[in-house]
Formats: C-alpha cells, structure tokens, sequence
C-alpha cells in the first residue's frame, strides 16, 4: 500500500490569481507522488484555495469545513488545509473555529505546502505558514514574505491545456477602502520581465496558444532589470514576439494607468486580445472618494473615451459595487448613467460586502439596507443585460475568430438528448461563442458565422469554404 499514489482533492474559490496558485501547489505535490481526485472522500490531503473579497466565499469554505469533522475523526491521519486569502486573513481563527484542520498556508507561502505535509504527517501537529502584516516590519522584509510562487506549472489543472495564466505582479498598494487585498497579498510587486517572457516561452513551447497577463491592476506593471526601465507596453510588445502565441490577454487594469502606450501596443499588436478590463467601481465621484479609488468619474470617462477613439472595437468590461457605505439614490443614477454611456460589454456587479481588516469596516458604516442592495443589484444588472444584448446584434451574419475552448456548460445534457456536441470559446474580443462542433476542434481557431445573440453568448456555426463542381463530379462518378 506504501508504494500506491497518494491522493489530492483540493478546491478552489476566488480569482484568476487563486486558479494559478492552484495549478503550481498541485504541480509541486506531483512531484511529491500526488495523483488528484475529483471527491474528498477518498483523498489523503484535501486543501481549500480560499478568497477573502466577499463574505460569500469564506462562508462558502467554511461550510465545506464543517462537512469534514466526520471524515477526519474517521481517518485521523487524512491532512486538511487551508490556502489562500483567507488563511492569511483569519489565520488562528481558522483553527478555532475548525480545530480539525491541520495546514493553514498564506498566499506567499506556497512553495512550502509538500514539505509542510510531511511534516503533519510525521508527528501530527497542527502548522501555519503567513505572511507578515503591512506594519510588521521593513518594507522589503515584508515584500520578501510575500514573495509569489511560479517555479512549476500543471497543464491539467489549466482552464485548458492551450490556455494560462502568466502571474506578473503581486500584491497592490491603492488600498480602496473596501478591499482586502492589500493585506492578504502584500505590497506590490512586479516580476522581472526576463522570468515573464522564459515562462511565456516554455508555455508555448507546451502548445499554449493563450496567455492572460495576471495583477491587481496588471497595468500599473513596471521593472528595471539590466539597466533597463521597462513600462507595462514594452512588455507587452515583447511578449508578442514570443513564437507560438496566437492571443495575449491582461487582467485586471487600474484607469490612471491606461495610458497612450499600453493602448498603441494593444492596437497595433495582432496577438493582443482587443479587450480591456477596467473597473469603475462606481459613477459617482462621491462614493470614488470614500472608496479611495484615486480617480474621478470625469477621468474615468476620459479613459473610456480615449481607448475607444485608439480602438472603435475595443470590448470594455468594468466592475461595479453597489450599496457602499452612504450610497444615495443619486450617487446609484449616476453610475447608472456611467453604464449607459460607456456601455461595457459586460460588467461584474457585486452587493458591497464588509471585510474586516479594511478601512470600510473600521471607520464607515455599512449602512445601505441590504434590501436597497438588492434592488440596486438587480436593476444595473437588467440595464447591463440590456446593453450587452443590443452591442451583440451587430455580430449577426460575421465571421468571427473564435479560440475553441472545450464543450459548453449545455453540452453535457444537448448530447444525452442527441443534439450533438455543442463547443464554445471567445473572440478577440472575448465574447463568448457557442457551436455545434466535434472534440477535434478543440484548441483550434476557427472561423465562426454568428446567427444568434442574447446578452452573454453568441451562437454560430463554422465557415467552410466553397466546394467545387470537380467534388460533386467525383461524387457522381463514385455514384
């Protein structure tokens, strides 16, 4: 039974940030002899990769840890760990509240987690691993704790074998009053460029067609290495010329820093995705300053502006809060009017939940009832549906270049009832498009002719090219 593989189920909540520390954590047990399995039931370690932005997700954690202390007592020895953002926000409190658990690791203690289990596994005693905290210490004493980890990567725990993520910064330093990030990832970092384009090249060396740039606000990128002072567009236009990429992505972006040249380089650089994620937060410069965003709406609309005079087709996508701390009616119209006018592609709408750690939850009141939340919630969602439905309708009857992903969410259950198997993948402006294809397309990119169009999705089918007479008079000679 010693020589049988271990077993790892490990769960993973949040951001794109959270998949990737996911896929080296399991590349790095691997080589521990790891195999994963799709059900805790019958794993040896069993780890949570956990967010801490919304409420939601730690209740989420937590209640998947209270289903654990049966299964635990039963077999005393199967480790159980926390990952993540919640574990270096709550830390010991995990323990209390879960005294089962055995593992509690920060996002920049990654790297230890294989030894760490060994170590549990020998004498049994409980292990943390953290950071230090914003005042704990020296700022680079406190950077060095904070240090990501990027040495192995998993292509099975990727959203798809041709597609990654390249982390190029960590940690932030805006410190927007309702964030917890700051203090769960530590201050801002960015990677040297030279470890970027080596990663870039080894993924595409793997058959990676499709990088996403990863950062808090990935466009506040900048590094001297060599002599060298490198903005964020000259390592976009570098990463271009990396052999085998076909699309260069970047997640997520901050408006002061939406600068001339990031949008020159996205312009002008065919494998960079036409595609900017830039949240506003809000459209009121009253709730701007309390949540410390350091820009105006005004700004905000000159940026708008200016990326859509730089690219008529750029897809723009924002974020949005509602019910922060003294939201008025007034101050919820005029973000509102921010969607109307900027008409985002899609936004991601978010009732504002209180973190404890932040300077929201320490010196402003959450005190917009949470059935106004509700409401506000509801209604810019209907509006950005809306809009996303009606900038949709143009696509009818193009051709699009869509990078094929994998089977859809209904194509399960569209092939059980006979229908085929149904793919989806993105454009360059990543929507979304859905087709009926086969598996072989799988990873290609393929002409897509779009027939239909709601608020998130496009359907198609693929362009073939005209067949000749000279087939259908083979055809009929064989006949």
């Amino acid at each position: 039974m010693s020589d049988m593989p271990k077993k790892l189920y490990i769960e993973t909540v949040g951001c794109q940030m959270n998949l990737l520390d996911s896929e080296l954590v399991v590349a790095s047990l691997r080589k521990e002899g790891y195999e994963l399995t799709p059900t805790p039931t019958d794993a040896d370690t069993i780890l949570f990769n956990t967010c801490s932005v919304r409420q939601h997700a730690e209740d989420k954690i937590y209640s998947a840890l209270g289903r654990l202390k049966d299964a635990k007592r039963e077999r005393p020895g199967r480790v159980i760990g926390v990952m993540g953002c919640m574990a270096q926000k709550d830390q010991k409190l995990i323990f209390q509240r879960a005294p089962y658990v055995d593992l509690i690791v920060g996002p920049g203690q990654l790297h230890q987690v294989p030894s760490l289990i060994k170590d549990i596994e020998q004498d049994g005693q409980q292990r943390m691993e953290v950071s230090l905290g914003r005042k704990d210490g020296k700022v680079d004493t406190i950077k060095r704790s904070h240090e990501s980890f990027d040495p192995l990567r998993d292509p099975t725990m990727r959203p798809t074998p041709f597609q990654a993520y390249v982390r190029i910064q960590i940690g932030c330093d805006k410190f927007c009053t309702y964030c917890i990030v700051p203090s769960v990832r530590g201050p801002e970092q960015s990677r040297l460029p030279s470890q970027i384009l080596a990663e870039a090249q080894q993924l595409a060396d793997e058959g990676c067609k499709e990088i996403t740039l990863l950062g808090q606000t990935v466009n506040s990128w900048r590094c001297e290495e060599d002599g060298r002072r490198w903005r964020f567009s000259d390592l976009l236009n570098e990463l271009h010329e990396v052999d085998g990429l076909e699309r260069i992505k970047f997640v997520t972006s901050y408006p002061r820093d939406m600068t001339d040249d990031v949008l020159q380089a996205v312009r002008d650089q065919p494998k960079l995705c036409k595609y900017l994620h830039v949240p506003a937060q809000s459209g009121s410069d009253a709730q701007l300053k309390l949540m410390k965003r350091g820009y105006t709406v005004a700004e905000y609309r000159e940026m708008h502006d200016r990326a859509k005079r730089w690219m008529p087709d750029v897809a723009i996508t924002s974020d949005f809060i509602v019910g922060f701390s003294d939201e008025t009616d007034q101050d919820f119209q005029q973000t509102m009017d921010l969607v109307r006018e900027c008409r985002f592609k899609n936004s991601f709408i978010f009732k504002y939940s209180e973190r404890p750690g932040t300077k929201g939850a320490e010196r402003m009141p959450d005190n917009v009832p949470d059935e106004v939340k509700r409401r506000r919630n509801n209604e810019l969602l209907q509006l950005q549906n809306q809009i996303s439905e009606e900038d949709n309708q143009p696509f009818l009857g193009r051709a699009v270049q869509v990078l094929v992903e994998g089977p859809s969410r209904a194509s399960e259950k569209r092939e059980a009832a006979g229908h085929g198997v149904q793919l989806t993948g993105r454009t360059m402006c990543d929507r979304i498009v859905v087709f009926d294809g086969n598996p072989r397309q799988i990873g290609q990119t393929l002409p897509i002719v779009i027939y239909e169009a709601n608020a998130h999705t496009l359907q198609g089918i693929v362009q073939t090219d005209h067949v000749g007479p000279e087939v259908f008079d083979l055809a009929g000679s064989a006949g």
